[in-house]
């Protein structure tokens, strides 16, 4: 008998996982993944490991993060949900809200991960081209919108450009799509945005009813390893995201360890704040050099190295400093460890070099 190969959804079929940040051999640098550079937080790791039950199942409700979140943001428990990371959410929401037949408008080149939801949920991805600044073009985003859209992902500060999306104009966005359209506002990296007009997300809830904001813990609290992330939105809309949730997928050491670190955010924000004084410096280095780089608002810089992408990707490599390249686009550099900086700036002023010829 003839094995035939098992039927699968063949768009699923041909989907790329979701790749990795690659990981640094010896004493390279790895600047591929956004990661937070610093420890955790005085307190995380002792909270972590006094959570030994591991024959019990955690809070499946994450209850405890979500009342000191709803406290922080005004909000009720039933307005803040907690998931394994805010890309899980992400995907939740978009299996909630679209499948197939239905659209998913998102700016491109944004997170990687967009496209690949939005497939799993059996929808259709509307891709709308960053300006040439790497900014949301929102205005075209909005004029992509059609009856058949579900969903619109605004991201802001955009992985992996940089800009972010200013209150001003993600007001304006907002009055001019349905009031019954899905808006994600993705701020995983907002803590270390600088910019005073930036949008602020919490700010807005109560007068877009269709808003949802992402947030999570993995990049300026440094528990990427643990992942949790969370949602503020309406009761109605994250409720429909629990019901498309793995059930108890935030362990109870990521619960012990979020609570931790929002009672030392003092000190998160102090850190915050080198970070973003780093990615300042770098980038000014950047631009001197002849790079240009996007105004950068998280904790990363874009160099746009178009077709040479990949070959700039294994200079950087070679020299000891893992990327993130996005052929023939460019490529995304974290700010990590201050000692990797010289390396850095020292084979960039190279790699711009050899562009240039």
């Amino acid at each position: 008998m003839t094995q035939q190969p098992v039927r699968l959804r063949p768009e699923i079929a041909a989907l790329p996982a979701y790749r990795q940040g690659r990981q640094a051999p010896g004493d390279a640098f790895k600047l591929s993944s956004n990661e937070n550079p610093f420890d955790p937080l005085p307190g995380v790791v002792e909270a972590v490991q006094r959570q030994t039950a591991y024959n019990r199942y955690p809070d499946a409700s994450a209850i405890a993060v979500r009342a000191v979140l709803a406290a922080r943001f005004g909000l009720t428990v039933d307005e803040v949900h907690v998931a394994s990371g805010s890309v899980a959410i992400l995907h939740e929401l978009a299996k909630a809200a679209a499948g197939p037949g239905d659209e998913v408008v998102y700016a491109w080149r944004s997170f990687e991960a967009y496209p690949g939801l939005v497939t799993v949920a059996g929808a259709e991805s509307v891709q709308v081209p960053n300006r040439l600044d790497g900014g949301h073009d929102l205005p075209a985003m909005a004029a992509a919108v059609t009856e058949r859209t579900r969903m619109v992902i605004v991201c802001s500060p955009n992985n992996p450009t940089g800009p972010i999306v200013t209150g001003a104009e993600f007001a304006a966005f907002m009055e001019s799509v349905p009031t019954d359209l899905l808006v994600v506002l993705d701020e995983a990296y907002a803590e270390f945005v600088t910019d005073p007009d930036a949008v602020r997300g919490a700010g807005l809830l109560e007068r877009y009813p269709n808003l949802v904001v992402l947030r999570t813990f993995s990049k300026a609290y440094g528990l990427a390893g643990l992942r949790i992330g969370y949602a503020l939105g309406p009761a109605s809309v994250l409720d429909a995201a629990r019901s498309t949730a793995i059930p108890l997928s935030v362990t109870a050491q990521a619960q012990a360890a979020a609570l931790v670190s929002l009672e030392r955010e003092p000190e998160l924000l102090e850190r915050v704040d080198r970070i973003a004084a780093l990615r300042d410096r770098v980038r000014d280095a950047l631009l001197d050099q002849g790079w240009r780089v996007p105004v950068a608002q998280g904790n990363f810089v874009w160099l746009p190295a178009g077709e040479r992408t990949a070959a700039a990707a294994e200079a950087f490599e070679r020299a000891g400093i893992m990327v993130r390249a996005f052929a023939p686009e460019g490529i995304r550099v974290s700010i990590g460890e201050s000692e990797a900086v010289d390396t850095l700036l020292r084979t960039a002023q190279h790699v711009v070099g050899s562009l240039t010829e």
